[in-house]
């Protein structure tokens, strides 16, 4: 199986789990304003995520389709969000705070202004 295929397998299986965690938190917090669903996923798979590395650098426990399916697959299909803490993470650790600070602020502030632009941009259409 090449790694292509081990990744479209996690992230079936990610955006699944996903999916029900979503709803699962979604059903206890329905009387809230406060997005739970979406902050719990994103720090699960946070977790997850430096779970996966750690034991990776300290373990050699992933190896390239492991890789695949788990980090690229089932946390791609999980969260992206995952990705983003563990690079702004490993930017931080190895010594470059300023693009670890300029990494957390163009993905925040890129990435609300590009929902703000799609958003305006229904109404041209």
């Amino acid at each position: 199986m090449t790694a292509l295929a081990f990744a479209g397998l996690g992230g079936l299986v990610g955006s699944i789990i996903r999916y029900q965690i979503g709803r699962w938190i979604l059903d206890l917090s329905k009387d809230s304003t406060f997005p739970y669903a979406n902050l719990t996923v994103n720090v699960v798979g946070c977790l997850l995520i430096g779970l996966l590395f750690g034991l990776a650098e300290n373990r050699e426990f992933l190896t390239p389709h492991l890789r695949a399916l788990l980090v690229v697959g089932l946390l791609g299909g999980f969260t992206t969000f995952s990705t983003f803490g563990y690079e702004t993470f490993n930017l931080i650790r190895t010594g470059l705070l300023p693009q670890a600070i300029a990494n957390a602020g163009l993905q925040v502030t890129l990435g609300l202004a590009a929902v703000w632009l799609g958003f305006v941009a229904t109404r041209l259409i």
